[in-house]
């Protein structure tokens, strides 16, 4: 396998086949090989992969996805959640591919998120389609992308913002998502969408454990206090503050001290 080149298909195509294949392949030639790098220098990805399917817009341009109850509310919610992740393959792609030199374990622990996030995509593009939508059907925004790009250099930088502080975010939407929910699980299509989202939940409380695991052996190797150097990342991109309303006991379980979460502006933690 030509590990590097392939990933680039990965990461820059908008064919969710493609990626899956890809991710598979890499992941059977990391399980038997080290990888060792000799001259690969990662392409700098101006656009996400799904602005060749989605319009992207500012994020205030966004359909409302208040109205759980109706057939376009939930499509909008719908529709919002599988752009998430959707973007989340490409981001966990997009940090084997672009920190090349990290080791074999790390390389894995990314790919196999992928396969996750490829997998949560196709359970709610199956919602998506029983609902009569399609993505791409509604517009997106390209936050996450615009992060990572910020981040593109920055290994310690990048475990910081995208799975410790956006994904773990993620954990703290959920469960508020979900409450809303079940006033109409009724509906088939609701109460498959709430399976999905715990199914979700679960799994993104590992991935966020993977961030929290890699983040720390970069803050050993520059010896580095893991609380000072995150709060100094997140103040850098100035993301402190804008969320104080954590889910606790997701974020504990995913490698976040009690101590930390005060300081980030959690009102208790025990």
């Amino acid at each position: 396998m030509d590990f590097y080149s392939e990933l680039e298909i990965a990461l820059f195509s908008a064919d969710i086949n493609t990626k899956e294949l890809i991710v598979n392949r890499a992941i059977s030639y990391c399980l038997r090989t080290d990888e060792h790098v000799c001259s690969f220098e990662p392409k700098v990805q101006e656009e996400p992969s799904y602005a060749q399917i989605c319009k992207i817009v500012p994020p205030k341009e966004l359909p409302k996805r208040k109205d759980f109850n109706s057939k376009d509310g939930l499509i909008a919610l719908v529709h919002s959640i599988t752009h998430i992740e959707f973007s989340a393959i490409d981001l966990a792609i997009d940090a084997v591919y672009r920190f090349p030199n990290m080791p074999t374990d790390y390389k894995l622990d990314w790919l196999i998120v992928a396969q996750d996030e490829i997998r949560h995509f196709r359970m709610l593009l199956e919602i998506l389609n029983k609902l009569g939508a399609e993505y791409g059907d509604l517009p997106v925004h390209k936050g996450l992308f615009e992060m990572a790009y910020k981040t593109k250099q920055n290994i310690i930088e990048r475990m910081a913002v995208i799975p410790r502080y956006f994904e773990a975010s993620g954990l703290d939407v959920n469960p508020k998502i979900t409450a809303k929910l079940q006033n109409f699980k009724s509906n088939p299509i609701v109460a498959e969408l709430l399976e999905a989202l715990d199914i979700i939940y679960n799994e993104e409380i590992d991935h966020v454990s993977k961030g929290d695991l890699w983040f720390k052996y970069l803050c050993d190797i520059e010896n580095s206090d893991y609380q000072d150097r995150y709060l100094e990342i997140i103040n850098k991109y100035k993301l402190i503050g804008r969320a104080s309303n954590f889910d606790i006991e997701g974020r504990k379980k995913a490698g976040f001290s009690c101590s930390e979460l005060i300081a980030l502006g959690a009102k208790e933690c025990s």
